[in-house]
C-alpha cells in the first residue's frame, strides 16, 4: 500500500499515541493536531483545538512539516483523516461541556474533511454507546454478544456524545459518498497495564462487568486503523474495536450466566470469544489479533 499523508487529532492520548507508532512503522505520515505535542520520533504536531471550526480547516489546508515547502508545489493534499481527540469520559468536565466538546468536536472534523475533498475518514466512538459502561445502576445488554447492529442506548453524556458522533459521520457520508468509518473502541490497554492491572481483574472480575469484559491493545488498535485506512469502498462503517477474547479467565457462556443472567445469547460463541464482539473487524478488514493478554500474563499465578 502507498504510504499516506494522515492527519490525526488526539494523537497525544491514551490510544493515540500508540496508534501513530503504528502508522509511522507503516510507513505513512502523521500529522498530530492536538492541544499538547505528541514527543515521538517522525511524528509532525500543530497546536489547535477541535472546538474551533477554523482552526479545522486551516489544519486540514496545512504543511505538516517544513520540507514539504520544498517542492513549491503548495500543500500537499491529506489522504485520510483520524479523529480521536475527545474528552475521554465521563467525570472529567462538566457533562454538558463533555457533551459539546465531543459532538461539535467531532461535526468540525469531519466536516472540514469532507469539504476539502479528504476522502477518508475514521474517528473513535467507544464501547459506551451500548450503556452499560456508564449507566446508572447495574444494566444488562438486550442481548449478547454486543455487536454492530446493536440499537445502542447510552444514559450518559459521553457515551450519547458518541452516539451522535456516528450520526454525524453517517450524515456526511450520505452527502458526499466518502468512506467514513467510526470504531467502538473498547477498554484500551497499554503494554504496562497487562501486569499492573489484569491479575486484580482475574481475582475480581466484577470490575470489569461495566466494560463487558472487553479490551483493545493499543498496538492492535494501531493495527485497526491502519486496516481501515487500506479499506476503500465501504461507505459508512461501525466496527468494535476490540481483542478476541474477553479480559477473563472464565470461559464465556459461564461469563454472560454469571454477570449477565437471563440475556439472551444470539449465536454459538468460543469457550473464550469475546461478548464485546470483533467478528466483523475480523471478517471485512482482516484484523489478525498480535497482542492477547495470555502473552502477558500467567493467569494461574
Amino acid at each position: 500500500m502507498t504510504a499516506k499523508r494522515i492527519l490525526f487529532t488526539g494523537g497525544s492520548g491514551k490510544a493515540g499515541k500508540y496508534v501513530i507508532a503504528y502508522l509511522l512503522e507503516q510507513g505513512h505520515r502523521v500529522l498530530n493536531v492536538d492541544l499538547v505535542a505528541l514527543d515521538y520520533p517522525g511524528v509532525d504536531n500543530l497546536i489547535a483545538d477541535i472546538t474551533d471550526s477554523g482552526h479545522m480547516f486551516n489544519a486540514m489546508s496545512s504543511y505538516a512539516g517544513f520540507d514539504e515547502m520544498e517542492s513549491g508545489k503548495g500543500v500537499p493534499k491529506f489522504d485520510a483523516v483520524v479523529h480521536f481527540a475527545a474528552v475521554p469520559r465521563i467525570l472529567l468536565k462538566p457533562d454538558n461541556e463533555t457533551f459539546q466538546v465531543n459532538t461539535v468536536g467531532t461535526y468540525n472534523v469531519i466536516e472540514a474533511a469532507v469539504k476539502l475533498g479528504i476522502e477518508k475518514v475514521i474517528i473513535a466512538s467507544s464501547e459506551t454507546t451500548y450503556g452499560i459502561c456508564f449507566s446508572d445502576g447495574k444494566t444488562n445488554p438486550s442481548v449478547l454478544p454486543l455487536e454492530e447492529d446493536y440499537d445502542v442506548d447510552p444514559m450518559d453524556s459521553y457515551g450519547l456524545s458518541k452516539v451522535v458522533n456516528e450520526q454525524t459521520a453517517r450524515s456526511f457520508q450520505r452527502r458526499s459518498g466518502f468512506d467514513i468509518y467510526a470504531l467502538r473502541i473498547g477498554n484500551v490497554i497499554e503494554p504496562h497495564e497487562y501486569t499492573e492491572l489484569f491479575p486484580a481483574f482475574f481475582k475480581n472480575p466484577e470490575v470489569r462487568r461495566r466494560n463487558a469484559f472487553c479490551y483493545i491493545d493499543a498496538r492492535d488498535l494501531g493495527q485497526i486503523v491502519d486496516l481501515c485506512l487500506k479499506k476503500d469502498g465501504l461507505g459508512y462503517q461501525v466496527f468494535n474495536a476490540g481483542n478476541d477474547h474477553n479480559g477473563a479467565i472464565i470461559p464465556s457462556k459461564k461469563l454472560a450466566e454469571q454477570f449477565f443472567h437471563g440475556v439472551t445469547i444470539t449465536r454459538e460463541m468460543g469457550e473464550h470469544e469475546a461478548l464485546y464482539s470483533n467478528r466483523k473487524i475480523r471478517e471485512v478488514l482482516g484484523f489478525k489479533e498480535q497482542h492477547n493478554w495470555k502473552k502477558y500474563v500467567n493467569a494461574d499465578d
